[in-house]
């Protein structure tokens, strides 16, 4: 019977194969990418509120995967994993588009995720709340990664109430209002978070700046109801006139009429289909990726920007993961953008945050 080969004595294998001396070391957030937890831009997990106010951190990005509101296509709870993931840049990064290299001036952590169960809507949109509340109250801005559109209820209302007795302004990119009274019969459908934000008292209608709207919904008896409360809007077929420059101009200007500081809430079916496939409710003719990144970067950069979600990214439906990439650069864009103001000598973080 034949033996397995073998050495006698003892042997240093590492030394054997070279393994043995000394290799360069890399901090987690100069690995790449692809290595290690898929925190955003490889960012320091920092989940605990009472470190978050030690750190003095700036923007905190939150994870809300909930999808369990949704009317038509499901898959937005795993948007947020989605969104981390669609990078390929780590450690210190350049925006070429304003000239800063955001996170040597910002702090900037990922904060993990609202502690979401499925098919227990009141129970998920109650920990949004207290997630999204807590790190706003520490003074940074959080970034709210999706999960369906009906998560902006909770999200801006912890924002807004923070901020109180301040008042916060609403500027809502989507194809579609999300104003309607109710989904079937259901008050916190995808398509209401608008309106509860307004019925609560959360948000004045009048704060409310939406654009990019499209397609064939709401009703016009919702519309109805959106001029009754004050809203201002801006349709696609805006854009498509007058170009995207000038309906931002308004939509900035709109934003500054009133607020203290503005949430801004980006449902990814903005952008068309063709470059977003990804998303529950895809609305052809939508804003080009281009257009949408700009104005969040314009508006980031001209207004008091209090909190911010990015929602709708579907990952089963975009096997190449150009919806996740172009929601993952709105949130960067945002970033940069914040960064070029603290350059420049503006406060970014809320100067009223306290133990709330």
């Amino acid at each position: 019977m034949a033996e397995r080969p073998h050495h006698e004595g003892d042997i240093d294998f590492a030394a054997r194969n070279g393994w043995d001396r000394e290799f360069e070391s890399f901090s987690d957030f100069d690995l790449p990418t692809y290595v290690g937890m898929p925190t955003f831009m490889r960012l320091p997990y920092v989940t605990d509120a009472a470190e978050l106010r030690a750190r003095n951190v700036d923007i905190a990005i939150i994870g809300a995967p909930f999808d369990d509101a949704v009317s038509h296509r499901p898959g937005a709870r795993f948007g947020p994993r989605a969104i981390r993931e669609a990078q390929y840049t780590s450690g210190s990064i350049h925006s070429l588009q304003l000239g800063v290299e955001p996170f040597e001036i910002l702090n900037v952590v990922d904060a993990g995720d609202a502690p979401i169960v499925p098919s227990w809507t009141e129970r998920a949109h109650a920990v949004i709340y207290k997630k999204v509340r807590e790190v706003a109250a520490t003074g940074a801005i959080p970034i709210v990664l999706g999960g369906d559109h009906s998560i902006t209820w909770p999200s801006a209302t912890a924002v807004a109430d923070v901020r109180r007795p301040g008042s916060i302004g609403i500027v809502h990119f989507d194809a579609h209002a999300d104003t309607a009274d109710q989904d079937w019969g259901v008050l916190a459908g995808h398509g209401t978070p608008m309106r509860r934000l307004i019925e609560s008292g959360a948000v004045k209608g009048s704060n409310f700046v939406q654009v990019g709207l499209r397609g064939y919904w709401p009703p016009m008896e919702t519309f109805a109801w959106m001029k009754e409360h004050g809203l201002r809007w801006h349709l696609m077929r805006e854009i498509e006139e007058r170009g995207a420059e000038a309906v931002i101009d308004d939509a900035i200007a709109e934003a500054l009429d009133g607020p203290d500081s503005v949430y801004i809430s980006v449902d990814i079916d903005v952008i068309d289909p063709g470059s977003a496939p990804g998303t529950g409710t895809p609305e052809p003719g939508g804003m080009l990726p281009r257009e949408v990144l700009r104005a969040i970067r314009r508006i980031a950069g001209a207004v008091p920007i209090a909190g911010m979600d990015i929602v709708e990214v579907s990952p089963p439906y975009d096997h190449a993961e150009v919806t996740a990439m172009a929601a993952n650069r709105i949130a960067l864009e945002a970033i940069s953008a914040l960064a070029k103001k603290r350059q420049d000598g503006q406060t970014i973080r809320w100067q009223g945050a306290d133990n709330r």
